[in-house]
């Protein structure tokens, strides 16, 4: 693909890059507001964790229909995301379990069809999805930082201006033209994934695995640090935790042209299982320790999921039944937070709750060399 032809395509896909910078806000916002949403509704962690399985299982449903059409599943899921954040601004506990799996349907059908449009329609596959990344975690940190600014206002403001931002984004969406996001049943695509049943299972469980340890780890590294050093500001480590994402996916792209996508991805998960288990041995974790953990930790998972997307679509290409492979990384945000407040309140604490997604990083280990294989004919460059 000729440089005038690729800048061409970057441009016609801007809409999307700026929809996931929006969307970015409100897929982490959970973690940031949960310390004063338990203060608030007086919840223990195994009621909060419920939240997160609302909101995921949103995600999963929204994902599982999201490549069928993809523009319109874009645009549909702008508005959903816009309407479930402006109905959390006056929900109440039960409420807002209902606002939130809205707010996870639209996040569900936007983030997965955009995913598929932009890893199918740029060259430099994983290069471009990491810049994606890069887009939706400038909106991850956002958000701690927009949460911190309307603290004094209360979360309504917050609800309200996020609400506004996807509409606005969902808007400018509708420029995107069919060309780049035509996929439907009746397209001429193969009924089948062009993948044996073994290879979509552990391309399923290891998108499963990395949103939730993604999703488990951001939404209660900020209560573990608050519990075990009182003046720590939530926010404050929700923002640390983004930035680094958003840093070593800046990076990939300089540290692909040096090694292998599997080596980046097998570097980042050893990174991940070294920074989980010093929070576990650790009886009594310094502030050094808890904030020098969280950096580490959002560096290491920065790589795992445009690299897991690049090495499906290579050996898969646009295909209108890749959205249940989706979907299970849904399943993932609404299983592995929820299974880490059950075991915080079990056990007590919540440095046993982080087994949980320490264990699925060592799954997503021993699973990784399946991934990389070798292209199939149907992958679009």
């Amino acid at each position: 693909m000729s440089t005038t032809s690729t800048t061409a395509s970057n441009r016609l896909l801007a809409p999307i890059f700026v929809y996931f910078a929006a969307a970015g806000i409100v897929t982490v916002m959970l973690g940031p507001l949960l310390p004063s949403l338990i203060q608030r509704w007086q919840l223990q962690d195994a009621q909060a964790g419920t939240l997160f399985s609302s909101f995921f299982l949103g995600q999963l449903i929204g994902a599982w229909f999201a490549t069928r059409r993809l523009r319109l599943s874009l645009l549909l899921g702008a508005a959903l995301t816009s309407a479930g954040c402006a109905a959390l601004a006056w929900s109440s506990f039960h409420t807002a379990h209902i606002a939130l799996f809205t707010a996870g349907l639209g996040l569900g059908l936007s983030l997965t069809a955009g995913n598929v449009i932009v890893g199918t329609a740029a060259a430099n596959r994983a290069r471009t999805l990491a810049l994606l990344n890069v887009a939706w975690s400038i909106g991850a940190i956002s958000s701690a930082a927009l949460i911190r600014v309307c603290a004094p206002h209360g979360p309504r403001l917050f609800f309200l201006l996020t609400a506004s931002l996807l509409a606005l984004a969902g808007l400018f969406a509708t420029t995107i033209p069919h060309s780049l996001a035509g996929t439907s049943p009746s397209s001429g695509l193969p009924t089948r994934i062009p993948l044996p049943g073994l290879a979509i299972a552990i391309f399923a469980a290891s998108m499963l695995l990395y949103i939730g340890n993604e999703n488990a780890l951001g939404g209660w590294l900020p209560s573990f640090a608050i519990r075990n050093h009182p003046a720590t500001a939530a926010s404050t480590i929700a923002l640390l935790y983004w930035l680094s994402e958003l840093v070593s996916r800046l990076l990939m792209a300089a540290l692909l042209s040096r090694i292998t996508e599997h080596a980046l991805y097998l570097a980042s998960l050893v990174l991940l299982l070294f920074t989980q288990a010093a929070l576990l041995l650790a009886t009594h974790p310094s502030p050094a320790l808890v904030l020098t953990a969280t950096i580490l930790t959002g560096a290491a998972l920065g790589p795992l999921y445009p690299l897991i997307v690049s090495f499906l679509l290579s050996r898969t290409g646009q295909h209108a039944r890749l959205g249940p492979l989706f979907a299970f990384a849904a399943l993932g945000g609404a299983t592995l937070p929820w299974l880490t407040g059950v075991v915080s309140t079990h056990f007590g604490g919540l440095r046993p709750g982080l087994i949980v997604p320490a264990a699925g990083a060592l799954i997503m280990l021993a699973l990784s060399p399946a991934l990389s294989g070798r292209p199939s004919a149907t992958s679009t460059h």
